[in-house]
């Protein structure tokens, strides 16, 4: 069975975002347990914790089908070491604030290495991959530490494949195997599945034959069952081009078809497939579009 939703609001308060998803006729959901452009947020308060978690209980919505985000700020890969030290202590103020509200998931992006480098450098590509594979032990030593920091808690660190833009890391699968190959525990990491970001960084899915490619691909390298939820969107940008900018569904680059794959996948069952596309006027509308794809 599928549990579709969408990224929805938590203005107000964390407490709301649960009934916002209601409006919406969600079966599940993401949201940001405080504001994603700073660093500081209040401590939760045991108001709005309890009244989170009634109104989760009101929405019908499990917890595991909520797939909360991290901040923005936050680069576990930074190459400062005051900035790395800054970002790894927020993240694990997040993963606190996630076993806070009973949610057992934190996603977030896995980082960026900053590194500047010439194209018209002879040794661009040499100097480029070890930019990354550095930046990706940093991220996995952040990991490995938040997990520890945060040992007496249940919440798994989720990994967003990302679309490359920049110097973000995590647009190939192999990045994504290699953090959890360094993970000491794996029983806490997971994997977060962006179409627009999987589309623009090179695997298609427009159509059976290349869908089934990228997902074999995913299944070989990464493993299905690290799959803990998947971000729903098309995509502004063409196949490959390494730029993030989602669009509404049927209305970019990848199209219906891509869509109808998913929700007709059995390996996407149980876990939170939640929509980022640019029109939240229409989340109600697409969540239906989504369902109705589904084949008896």
């Amino acid at each position: 069975m599928k549990f579709v939703g969408a990224h929805v609001s938590a203005s107000g308060g964390v407490e709301n975002a649960p009934l916002n998803a209601m409006k919406i006729g969600a079966k599940a959901f993401a949201l940001f347990t405080k504001n994603q452009r700073q660093w500081v947020a209040k401590p939760l308060t045991e108001k709005s914790i309890t009244a989170f978690k009634e109104n989760l209980e009101k929405s019908g919505i499990l917890p595991k089908h909520v797939l909360p985000h991290d901040s923005y700020l936050i680069n576990l890969g930074h190459p400062e070491a005051e900035k790395l030290e800054k970002s790894r202590e927020a993240f694990i103020d997040e993963l606190r604030r996630c076993a806070q509200l009973g949610l057992d998931k934190l996603n977030f992006h896995p980082g960026s290495h900053l590194v500047k480098i010439p194209k018209r450098d002879p040794n661009y590509e040499e100097k480029l991959m070890e930019a990354e594979l550095h930046c990706l032990d940093v991220i996995a030593e952040s990991m490995n530490l938040a997990i520890e920091a945060t040992s007496d808690l249940d919440v798994k660190l989720v990994i967003e494949n990302t679309a490359g833009q920049g110097s973000n890391l995590g647009y190939r699968f192999e990045h994504l195997a290699h953090l959890i190959d360094k993970v000491e525990d794996k029983r806490r990491v997971g994997v977060c599945l962006d179409t627009c970001h999987t589309f623009t960084s090179g695997y298609d899915l427009r159509t059976k034959e290349a869908y089934d490619e990228t997902m074999d691909a995913f299944g070989r390298i990464v493993g299905f069952e690290y799959l803990m939820g998947m971000h729903i969107n098309d995509s502004k940008p063409p196949l490959g081009s390494r730029v993030d900018r989602h669009h509404s569904l049927g209305m970019g680059e990848i199209g219906w078809d891509a869509f109808r794959f998913i929700m007709n996948d059995p390996r996407m069952d149980d876990i939170p497939l939640v929509l980022e596309t640019i029109d939240e006027q229409i989340w109600a509308q697409e969540i239906r579009a989504l369902y109705d794809l589904v084949e008896a």
